[in-house]
């Protein structure tokens, strides 16, 4: 199998706090089982029952042609490929996948015997449709992975064999992801699409764990085990219940009042309750990226480099911190993590301090050239106090900010995907660089929401994903890393809190640190 290094995981949604107060501990949140739990030793998995999960939001489609957060996509489909906790590819449904000629043409052999819930097979030519479904739609969050492809053939049931445009060493990612990041992997049954057609999103068939039995948006989804999965044994569940649970206060109460068995938490309240409930297990990675501000290069005052810079000096960390991560922001300055391999001091060094004074001499300077500093802040309800934080902190600099929210769906519709910000917010938890480094701050990348672009960044980014040698990828990230700071791409506020929250008797987690899980292995100890 190829090491590579592992997808993006990319969840647009508002930052890690979904308000102040405080709870116990101090100092930033480390990394707790960040994978899920340890499997062998917590006992031998008991079979039945029936697991309800609390998400974030309501899911819009099974397609994994459409953009969207579906937390229950991996119940029914599974995936052709996984990533392992240090970025390299694990055999799933696909049994491996190989490169013959340094990584134009990739070979995929997949595990004989499986089929759908509907009963056909699970087969190359299956592989073939669902890839060309991403090819032919140019909004699906996996085109541009698609388009790599320049051929592909079904060679025998079992073999797939992919030629790509140009070589390509990081290509097998692409069937690792998440719905949301665009994924490859995923696989509807060729039956199902065409008696479905359009409405294949709302009547998923896949090889999954799971099947889909009923679904009262806003409501409740609910799942049933599926008695033909290729796993034999699993999955140990009976069904799945999933409860769109937005508001971040009430997805709070019925994970500590045990109305659910697990939750989805996106903020880092959530996970720092989490934490202080000895009746909870905390599955938490706060990985590299994180969550930062977006601004709109396209439009004033952001497309001025001193204005990003006054932005940036302007945002106290410390009391921040106090004021909305209850004293335990897990502070960034870059897109990678210290601990990582891909990131250098001199990108951190880079990054401008705290200087209130400096920055309203930028304001200053910029208003004397006939500027306009003032600027609308807009993000989700769940962040009016952060947004009230950041329009106190710009009022100090002479900066007017006016706050808009919009509720979770809209915001990620109406604001982020279409462009229509100045300042916005969002969170990209980031494992390792490909594709996800592209996506963020490539020209044109699908989550570059702010439109910055550097032709220098676009070239390290291309080899990056071409190269098979590991010190020069390693060196085209960190060039990445440290433009990518000194252009003031991003305004970086903190990592990730994207945790998974269970009762003690949930075992079995197998999860990425986007919060997206496995579910075959999950079962109660009850």
């Amino acid at each position: 199998m190829v090491a590579a290094v592992a997808a993006v995981l990319l969840v647009v949604t508002g930052c890690g706090s979904a308000g102040g107060g405080s709870a116990g501990g101090s100092g930033p949140i480390k990394a707790i089982d960040p994978y899920g739990g340890n499997l062998a030793e917590e006992g031998t998995p008991k079979h039945g029952g029936t697991l309800i999960l609390g998400a974030d939001r309501e899911a819009v489609t099974f397609d994994p042609t459409v953009q969207n957060t579906n937390m229950a996509q991996n119940a029914v489909f599974d995936s052709l490929l996984k990533l392992s906790p240090d970025g390299k590819i694990e055999p799933f449904i696909a049994r491996s996948m190989t490169t013959s000629d340094g990584g134009t043409t990739w070979t995929m052999t997949l595990t004989p015997g499986v089929t759908f819930s509907d009963g056909t097979a699970f087969d190359a030519n299956a592989v073939v449709v669902n890839t060309q479904r991403h090819i032919d739609k140019a909004t699906s969050p996996a085109h541009q992975y698609a388009a790599m492809i320049a051929s592909m053939t079904a060679v025998d049931p079992l073999t797939v064999r992919f030629t790509l445009r140009s070589p390509l060493a990081s290509f097998p990612i692409v069937f690792t992801q998440s719905g949301f990041s665009g994924t490859l992997g995923m696989i509807i049954s060729p039956a199902a699409l065409q008696k479905y057609g359009k409405d294949i999103g709302t009547h998923p068939v896949g090889a999954g764990p799971f099947t889909l039995t009923s679904w009262v948006r806003d409501s409740k989804m609910t799942l049933a085990r599926n008695p033909h999965y290729w796993q034999q044994g699993m999955p140990y569940l009976d069904g799945l219940e999933f409860r769109p649970l937005p508001d971040t206060d009430t997805r709070t109460a019925s994970t500590q009042n045990g109305d659910i068995d697990l939750a989805f938490a996106a903020y880092n309240q959530e996970t720092v309750r989490g934490l202080d409930n000895p009746q909870l297990q905390v599955y938490y990675g706060p990985g590299n990226s994180g969550e930062y501000l977006f601004f709109n290069f396209t439009k004033a005052p952001f497309d001025d480099r001193g204005m990003r810079e006054a932005v940036i000096r302007a945002m106290d960390m410390k009391a921040l911190s106090a004021s909305q991560y209850n004293n335990r922001l897990t502070t960034a300055n870059s897109l990678f993590d210290t601990s990582s391999p891909f990131h250098t001091q001199g990108a951190s060094g880079e990054w401008p301090a705290y200087d209130p004074g400096r920055a309203k001499q930028l304001v200053d300077a910029y208003r004397a050239e006939g500027g306009n500093p003032d600027f609308t802040f807009k993000t989700t309800t769940s962040r009016q106090p952060f947004a009230e934080f950041v329009q106190a902190q710009m009022a100090a600099i002479g900066i007017t900010v006016t706050v808009q929210t919009y509720d979770l769906a809209q915001y990620s519709s109406a604001v982020v995907q279409s462009g229509d910000f100045q300042l916005s917010t969002t969170v990209a938890p980031l494992d390792n660089p490909f594709p996800g480094v592209q996506r963020i701050v490539g020209t044109g990348g699908s989550g570059n929401f702010g439109r910055y672009s550097n032709p220098d960044v676009d070239t390290w980014l291309a080899d990056a994903a071409v190269t098979g040698d590991d010190a020069q990828r390693t060196k085209d990230y960190q060039q990445v890393e440290d433009q990518v700071n000194k252009d003031l791409a991003v305004v970086w506020i903190s990592r990730a809190y994207l945790a998974t929250i269970t009762k003690k008797d949930v075992k079995g987690i197998d999860r990425y640190l986007s919060r997206d899980m496995f579910y075959a292995t999950t079962w109660l100890d009850r």
